[in-house]
């Protein structure tokens, strides 16, 4: 059956969004589906409610109002009292946009999304949150702008599309006409994965069978995938906010620690050294574990940097010499780095210990220190023997003189075998996890 303005079945109504149609917001847009017209801006305060006040995240949250006119019947406007209906879109608003966002990475600080309908022919509530996440995305670009935020927090793109059955047909963005009187409506909320965010679906003329669903969430699917590329297009360059590839500095200029970590997360990440992140400060490792030092570095470069930030202590932990080196191995015979001084040391502590008893590992705790402050830490051990004698070309450090399980020294061993190991990747496949949520 024809539909009231010619679509095919599978066609969104034509859609148009204009960025920056309220030049005093901190991100705007005007979306167009159809008849429907609805002005999204996006406001931006330096706070958070109170119960998030301290914890280092942001905030997300949306106001959703039709104009009195929108409808071509005047609506009363919303008083200290809203009505239902605007309360309900709000929150649903809300709750999707708040899923495009980590808000780990946005601060302490709110961004309020205002959808006010100039006109009404259907699916505004749709629009609202299609055209709310463009507002959302120039609001972000703003604070990257104004060096407020090192990194785009927006971690997925949002879209919202109806669909139904009218008059027996699977449609897809209903309008007006067909929404009052469809006899199955849905809603979808999505983002570029597919996923879903809300599905809102009522049999209000009849009941809908399971094939009938599949069609309608195939339309679903079609538009969505159609409103993500609209909404790319309107926002041009600013499109740059939408899921960058995360930064993570290692909290050393080691270059060996940093190929071995940049190898193990395989390109995952955009990792960088303190230098190339810009921090050339000092940090006193005064902790007395492992994985006290790794917090204090990790933090501290988080801090400065404003940008993830991951840091390890490991060393040398010696059975017979009562966990020695531990915490100064890289600094043992005193001054720092000096690998020949530490080796020769080691090995004069060891003279009189027999064989069976050079037990040792080497530990590595690692620490990942988000901008808000939020830290995890995980430990990786590595246990080996520590031979008389040097063995291997390899590695640096006690590389030479620690003998693995294999019976190779860490410096006999290939490169990628000993990244496969070692105490570091046994604490990098730990943390992977953590930083697989980046």
């Amino acid at each position: 059956m024809a539909r009231p303005d010619g679509r095919n079945c599978d066609e969104l109504r034509p859609c148009e969004m204009q960025v920056g149609f309220v030049g005093t917001a901190n991100g705007s847009c005007l979306i167009r589906c159809g008849g429907t017209r609805v002005i999204c801006t996006a406001s931006v305060e330096e706070s958070v409610p109170p119960f998030l006040k301290g914890k280092g995240q942001g905030w997300i949250t949306a106001e959703y109002a039709m104009l009195p006119a929108s409808t071509g019947r005047r609506k009363a406007r919303d008083g200290i009292k809203k009505d239902g209906r605007s309360v309900e879109i709000s929150r649903l608003i809300g709750r999707a946009l708040r899923q495009a966002v980590d808000r780990r990475f946005l601060g302490e600080r709110t961004i309020t999304i205002d959808c006010d309908v100039l006109e009404a022919d259907g699916g505004t509530r749709t629009a609202s949150i299609t055209g709310g996440y463009v507002a959302l995305c120039c609001a972000i670009d703003q604070l990257l702008h104004q060096g407020k935020l090192k990194e785009s927090p927006v971690i997925h793109q949002i879209a919202a599309v109806s669909a139904g059955i009218v008059n027996d047909d699977p449609s897809l963005d209903l309008c007006y006409l067909e929404d009052s009187a469809a006899q199955t409506d849905m809603n979808f909320v999505m983002d570029e994965t597919g996923a879903f965010i809300e599905l809102q679906g009522t049999g209000e003329g009849r009941a809908f069978t399971r094939s009938e669903l599949m069609e309608i969430l195939a339309l679903g699917e079609k538009g969505i995938r159609e409103l993500h590329q609209l909404q790319r297009e309107a926002l041009g360059e600013k499109a740059r906010v939408i899921a960058p590839q995360r930064t993570l500095v290692i909290a050393s200029n080691n270059q060996h620690k940093i190929r071995e970590i940049s190898e193990m997360l395989d390109e995952r990440l955009n990792v960088i050294s303190m230098r190339e992140a810009g921090f050339t400060g000092d940090i006193e490792e005064n902790g007395e574990t492992f994985e006290e030092n790794a917090v204090i570095k990790a933090q501290a470069v988080a801090k400065a940097t404003g940008l993830c930030a991951l840091a390890d202590d490991s060393g040398l932990s010696v059975d017979a010499l009562g966990g020695a080196p531990g915490v100064h191995s890289a600094r043992y015979a005193g001054g720092h780095g000096d690998d020949a001084a530490n080796n020769a040391l080691l090995i004069e502590n060891m003279k009189d210990v027999p064989a069976e008893d050079r037990t040792a590992q080497f530990v590595c705790a690692m620490a990942l220190s988000l901008p808000n402050g939020e830290t995890h830490t995980v430990q990786g051990a590595c246990p080996g023997v520590i031979t008389y004698a040097p063995r291997g070309e390899g590695g640096f450090g006690y590389d030479p003189y620690f003998e693995y399980v294999s019976g190779e020294t860490f410096s006999e061993m290939p490169e990628e075998e000993k990244n496969r190991v070692s105490h570091r990747a046994l604490a990098m496949r730990a943390m992977l996890p953590y930083l697989e949520e980046l």
